[in-house]
């Protein structure tokens, strides 16, 4: 069993690794090309605008077996926004896949 310990540390220490990559390798980039840097800073202050549009429009309404498992209405009002999001997020692929093949069809 202890080689199932070291797997798992082994494992968060390279989510650790890459998740510090994630974030320092548009960093080190964006010195060379500080537009791309503006442009990544729209899309994430996008992505936090309609979060804070679904949050807004996500319920919170905790019923008994909410309740029994411990979640107040906040957290019930902060994963239905995400849902909220998720679903935003997942028709606006849905709608530019088709633009773009209507598009490619069109040329």
């Amino acid at each position: 069993m202890d080689w199932i310990n070291i797997a798992l540390y082994t494992t968060y220490g390279l989510i650790i690794v890459g998740v510090i990559l994630a974030i320092l390798a548009p960093l080190v980039s964006s010195f060379s090309n500080p537009a791309g840097l503006v442009k990544s800073g729209v899309g994430i202050l996008a992505l936090v605008v309609l979060f804070f549009v679904s949050y807004a429009l996500a319920g919170d309404e905790v019923t008994g077996l909410i309740r029994a498992r411990g979640f107040d209405a906040e957290t019930v009002k902060t994963v239905g926004g995400a849902l909220i999001l998720m679903y935003i997020l997942f028709g606006i692929a849905v709608v530019s896949i088709v633009i773009t093949e209507l598009l490619k069809l069109v040329r």
